[in-house]
């Protein structure tokens, strides 16, 4: 596309966004004149929401991008904006949502420009990988910016959630909000224990006890229940009635305690601190559920959990800074291990000790031990984690690490007529890879081969053409090799009679398979020394 000279994009379906905006206004508009005779009400409120929903609808009807050869111009309901092609560094795919079964990715196209900053465009969009509209504008837009400009890399840079690229702002504000989360429930649990100790200490009133006093003692009043309101919830939501309205007109309790009594049963009610804590009847006896301290520390503990995964991702994002931006950053999932681990010591030491962690020898005892496993299982997550660094290029001979590390290679001892299968596969669909059925890769016993199975046995597999392939580097996952790669493998790029293929592996699984093809290529470049 050498020779565009401007590209235009504006959003799909503006007028079912214009329409959209303009039935919102109308409501909006139509809940404000009832608000005005009426009163506010109800109505107002979705009026409001209306009009919000309005101008999100009006701001994307009105935004278009338009790209020549000064630069690229952007306009929203709200600003306008140009940018000159020198001061635009690189282009990149901006993923915003993760690829799951029912969210689909969201591709934009993100500037990122010389003094860092990064703007990610209004239009276009697309909803799908395979969207040859969306395809051709970006290829447009590179084209342009090869000609009017100097981009920093020679391939498309995609930024999604998992590569070092995206910002982690948001995870620090959740990790931030948990905290506050577990502070606050921790705050309560000294008082929670404190009224927990009174209430087991607490003896009936008698005669003689002072006004002033008669909060902390036990009060029993007598009662028959009228009728009863249960409901299917399990939580508070429930009543007792009571004949007369006395003592009161109504409890509020569970649907259980609703369950346990009937119209006409004669109750005793337990009063302590002002509110009833125990309904006795002849049968069953139902006690109101109030926060234990140990209740609310397991919440601050889980809030204090929880917090640990967000911090983790801020953690790696922050050690992969150096790591170019589209480059996928290793998983947070060895530190979600530790944080399970650390729940299973944690959360009943949190239930049974609330209080006495440090007056308990054998809760301190507890503690000790489980801090030392987690800082153990720490330990593990962060070596777990560590950024593997790329081993030199195949073609000197080198590996980089420990080649054969699964199960040896050609030279290590291995008997040469096993085959050995390793978790591997081609991200491009070859003759030898059709529509990606492979899975693995099987050497040692025979060729080289794509299996779609871990073996033993190669039905079904399909011999690899090493006398095509040729070995043009190794390097880390990026964002554009999609979410199926696991975040700790390495990608050799290679080159197949001219065309670019991809062979995914663990990094000494990948090595392994390299050297396997470059001592399979060897009896083809020396067989006619004359040549």
């Amino acid at each position: 596309m050498t020779d565009v000279r401007e590209v235009s994009c504006r959003p799909p379906g503006k007028r079912v966004l214009l329409f959209l905006a303009a039935l919102s206004a109308a409501g909006a508009g139509a809940a404000l004149v009832r608000a005005a005779y009426r009163g506010p009400d109800g109505w107002l409120g979705g009026g409001l929401l209306l009009g919000l929903l309005g101008l999100a609808a009006l701001h994307k009807a009105t935004a278009r991008v338009r790209a020549d050869a000064y630069g690229v111009h952007s306009w929203t309901l709200l600003r306008r904006r140009s940018v000159r092609w020198g001061d635009i560094a690189d282009l990149r795919v901006r993923l915003k949502y993760a690829n799951t079964p029912r969210v689909q990715d969201t591709r934009g196209i993100s500037l990122l420009l010389r003094d860092g900053r990064k703007l990610l465009l209004p239009s276009p969009r697309s909803w799908s990988y395979d969207d040859p509209d969306f395809d051709a504008k970006l290829d447009a837009f590179r084209a342009l910016h090869r000609l009017h400009g100097t981009p920093d890399s020679d391939h498309v840079p995609v930024v999604s959630y998992r590569t070092a690229g995206r910002g982690w702002a948001g995870s620090l504000a959740l990790c931030l909000l948990l905290l506050g989360g577990a502070g606050l429930a921790a705050r309560f649990v000294p008082s929670a224990a404190a009224g927990e100790r009174a209430w087991r200490s607490a003896t009936p009133c008698t005669a003689g006890t002072p006004a002033e006093e008669r909060d902390e003692c036990l009060t029993t009043l007598t009662a028959v229940i009228a009728r009863t309101d249960a409901t299917r919830s399990r939580s508070k939501g429930s009543w007792l009635y009571f004949v007369g309205g006395r003592p009161m007109e109504r409890l509020a309790v569970s649907s259980d305690g609703a369950r346990m009594f009937g119209p006409g049963d004669s109750v005793e009610l337990t009063v302590w601190r002002g509110e009833v804590r125990e309904v006795v009847g002849q049968r069953h006896v139902y006690r109101l559920h109030i926060p234990a301290s140990g209740d609310l520390a397991v919440v601050a503990a889980v809030c204090l959990l929880a917090a640990g995964h967000p911090a983790a991702r801020v953690l790696l994002r922050l050690r992969g800074r150096r790591l170019p931006d589209d480059e996928v950053l290793p998983s947070a999932l060895p530190f979600a291990g530790a944080l399970v681990g650390t729940a299973l010591w944690l959360l009943p030491l949190a239930c049974l000790h609330p209080t006495t962690l440090l007056t308990d020898p054998a809760a301190t005892t507890w503690a000790a031990t489980g801090l030392t496993a987690t800082l153990a299982f720490l330990v593990w997550a962060w070596r777990a984690t560590r950024v593997r660094a790329l081993g030199e290029s195949v073609t000197t001979g080198a590996t980089g690490g420990a080649a054969g590390a699964t199960g040896g290679s050609a030279g290590t001892g291995t008997d040469e007529d096993d085959d050995v299968f390793l978790a591997a596969r081609f991200l491009e669909h070859t003759d030898y890879n059709p529509y990606g059925f492979g899975t693995h890769i099987v050497l040692g016993g025979g060729p080289l081969a794509v299996t779609p199975h871990p073996g033993p046995g190669r039905f079904a597999a399909k011999p690899v053409p090493v006398e095509r392939l040729v070995v043009k580097g190794v390097r880390r996952v990026r964002g554009s090799d999609g979410d199926t790669v696991p975040s700790s493998w390495h990608i050799a790029e290679l080159d197949d009679a001219g065309t670019p293929v991809r062979l995914a592996a663990a990094p000494d699984d990948l090595t392994r398979i390299l050297r396997e093809l470059a001592a399979e290529r060897t009896p083809a470049n020396t067989a006619h020394p004359d040549a």
